[in-house]
């Protein structure tokens, strides 16, 4: 665990597992992410991720990141929140951190992002993939 403080508050930041199902649904709700609507699913995503990452503001999740990789060659961020309330703070920055830190030497990063997303990804290193297109099948409705 890592702590980052600023003038109102410490931020306490985890590796840990241990996030219960009815925290991620606050999070996610007060992001309007359509996957709160299976909770029990988004639950068991993150859970079994291939890294989880997390920040915490004493009992309440502020933020959360997730990769899933081979473990080798390739890893791709799927998610990345931080609770409306807390954005604009570093944690989000931090959370990009660990993930990067996690994977560094990996022959590829990636993740998808739109509208306000994609300035604060580069502002963490990210760059547009060529031309590349984000394709998918999606059961959400924010995009």
């Amino acid at each position: 665990m890592t702590a980052c403080i600023n003038k109102f508050m410490t931020i306490v930041f985890s590796e840990t597992r241990d996030i219960e199902m009815i925290q991620v649904v606050l999070l996610y709700k007060a992001n309007r992410w359509s996957s709160v609507m299976k909770p029990h699913s988004l639950h068991q995503a993150l859970l079994n991720s291939h890294y989880l990452v997390s920040a915490w503001d004493d009992r309440q999740l502020v933020g959360v990141g997730n990769a899933i990789s081979d473990g080798s060659l390739v890893v791709y961020y799927p998610h990345l929140l931080v609770h409306p309330d807390y954005q604009g703070q570093g944690i989000g920055k931090t959370l990009v951190e660990m993930l990067k830190r996690r994977y560094e030497g990996f022959h590829m990063q990636m993740l998808v992002a739109d509208g306000e997303a994609i300035a604060f990804y580069e502002k963490c290193g990210f760059n547009k993939a060529g031309n590349s297109q984000a394709m998918w099948i999606y059961d959400g409705n924010e995009h």
